[in-house]
């Protein structure tokens, strides 16, 4: 199954696919409210509106797995991340990246290696994965990597499409 292909409900509820993605570049960041990454919300955000009208997006993918920093429902998270950071990207309804009930998206994206070498399972909160407008997972980046990383926005301005699709 291809990366767009694969059920994802967004945090408003929406059923659709991470193939309404198709053709944009995205990245994919497990979140959380209530740690010591919470912050990175904001590079977040700045990053999806420096580029999101050259074809890239960011999902949030909220997740408790971790020390139980994201209890909140999911109308809890949205409030909570447009309130404290302005947040207008997508969020997805809570999800599990670990684990028997890891989520189909996330049983795919970690295929791809962390650069640490550490193997495939996600370490922490706000963990990010690049994918091509293509689909492909292209780059991986631990928690630690800020959002205002030259080095890690040199990487996403590499896989920008040359054109961007239309909006539906």
């Amino acid at each position: 199954m291809s990366l767009h292909e694969i059920a994802l409900t967004l945090n408003d509820g929406t059923e659709t696919t991470f193939g309404q993605f198709t053709g944009r570049a995205v990245l994919v960041v497990n979140v959380a409210s209530k740690c010591g990454y919470t912050r990175q919300y904001e590079g977040l955000e700045a990053l999806y509106r420096r580029f999101k009208d050259r074809g890239f997006t960011v999902l949030g993918v909220p997740c408790n797995q971790f020390a139980g920093q994201e209890p909140g429902s999911d109308a809890e998270i949205v409030e909570f991340c447009r309130v404290n950071f302005g947040v207008t990207f997508p969020l997805a309804a809570k999800v599990n990246v670990l684990g028997k009930d890891q989520h189909p998206l996330y049983a795919s994206l970690t295929r791809f290696p962390a650069e640490d070498g550490l193997g495939e399972k996600v370490k922490w909160n706000f963990e990010k994965f690049l994918v091509s407008p293509q689909g492909g997972v292209v780059g991986r980046f631990r928690s630690a990597v800020e959002p205002d990383d030259q080095e890690f926005i040199a990487v996403i301005e590499a896989v920008l499409p040359a054109s961007v699709p239309i909006a539906s």
